[in-house]
């Protein structure tokens, strides 16, 4: 169940962040709101996680995954640069994540 609720905790983190591009710096109301409750969302799933996961574990995936889903919705859907140092960087953040995982996730 702990990876289920980290599944929904990255997602709505990943919802809010987009929706944080599309809100003008909280001059748009609508995507602001999304954006705030994409956050609470998120941060109320990952405390629901961290009762059966380690925080440092947890914490990692959740962070890993979002900022390399957010970077790639960048490359592909927001016009960002796909440069070779972006793209090393978002292979990194994954192998660390992997590696967490082969340490023991609890």
């Amino acid at each position: 169940m702990g990876y289920l609720t980290l599944a929904g905790a990255i997602t709505a983190e990943i919802l809010a962040t987009t929706s944080m591009k599309y809100s003008e710096g909280f001059s748009r109301l609508w995507p602001s709101l999304a954006t705030v409750a994409g956050y609470l969302v998120a941060f109320a799933l990952l405390a629901q996680t961290l009762k059966t996961m380690s925080v440092g574990t947890a914490y990692a995936i959740w962070s890993g995954a979002g900022t390399a889903v957010v970077a790639a919705i960048g490359m592909l859907f927001l016009g960002e640069a796909a440069t070779a140092a972006k793209l090393l960087g978002v292979l990194l953040v994954i192998a660390g994540v992997v590696v967490l995982n082969l340490g023991g996730a609890h």
